[in-house]
């Protein structure tokens, strides 16, 4: 496959997984999918904006990048045909990057979030804090008993940072194969342009 195409399609994936990432975030604002009434009772990893930020506005320039690599054209620079093809694709290797740390943002913050639990009402005296600190919550789902409020606040926060950290993992792998991708391309050049590694072969 020539780099360019691989890239675009590579930035077509990154768009709906760019989109399920900003809405888990969202929805995380909404425990129990109920409205907090103070701000204060939210898990502070919300506040952080992985989903929003990382998955999303950070991933917007790589999937602009990287759609836009099949289409650009060779302009070539100093009777070289391939060197528009070639800069482009060592530039896609930039915003790559920017994508893997904007996914690896979010990926980091789920982990977090994930091990710490959520904040909730653990008594009747409308005490808000984080009860899984101390306990092994994952496997052990009696423990789940300990917040009172928001009711199935801890599937509700398990499954969507659980989301955000697929989706981010999943971002991170795509973006890190167009680091390769943008390797070949900026060595080689793009078939579409000049064929694979032939400089000035037909388009």
């Amino acid at each position: 496959m020539c780099t360019g195409s691989c890239a675009r399609c590579l930035g077509v994936t990154l768009i709906p997984l760019a989109v399920l990432g900003a809405l888990a975030n969202i929805l995380l604002f909404f425990p129990g999918g109920k409205v907090i009434d103070d701000k204060e009772n939210l898990s502070e990893e919300v506040w952080y904006f992985a989903g929003i930020l990382g998955c999303g506005v950070l991933m917007i320039f790589p999937v602009l990048v990287f759609r836009g690599l099949k289409n650009n054209d060779c302009c070539g620079c100093c009777g070289n045909r391939g060197c528009g093809k070639r800069f482009a694709m060592f530039s896609s290797i930039i915003f790559a990057g920017i994508g893997v740390l904007g996914a690896g943002y979010a990926f980091a913050v789920s982990v977090v979030s994930i091990n710490r639990g959520p904040k909730c009402m653990t008594n009747t005296n409308n005490t808000w804090n984080y009860p899984f600190l101390h306990g092994n919550y994952l496997s052990d789902r009696s423990l789940w008993d300990l917040c009172l409020s928001p009711k199935n606040i801890v599937p509700w926060n398990l499954g969507l940072f659980s989301s955000l950290l697929i989706i981010s993992a999943i971002q991170m792998v795509l973006c890190a194969i167009q680091v390769i991708n943008g390797i070949f391309g900026t060595l080689c050049g793009d078939c579409q342009c000049c064929g694979c590694c032939g400089g000035d072969g037909p388009v």
